[in-house]
């Protein structure tokens, strides 16, 4: 039987991780379309355009990082 305190750590570590992807998501929404406008009037924007498109995808192993932490420190 698990405790209450270990399915909120895993609660924690599932929000953190969530919410950071969800964010993520959000911001690659509105740069891949901007991107997407911007390659339709220039085609030499592509490198830009990709490059700025997977920058928001650090948002997401943060909170990977921050999900293993609270993991990692509730075993401690």
């Amino acid at each position: 039987m698990v405790d209450v305190g270990t399915g909120m750590v895993a609660l924690g570590a599932g929000v953190a991780l969530g919410l950071s992807a969800l964010a993520a998501a959000i911001a690659e929404k509105e740069i891949g379309s901007a991107a997407i406008g911007a390659m339709a009037e220039k085609e030499s924007t592509f490198g830009k355009g990709l490059i700025l498109t997977v920058i928001p995808e650090t948002i997401v192993i943060f909170g990977l990082v921050v999900a293993i932490l609270i993991i990692g420190l509730a075993q401690a």
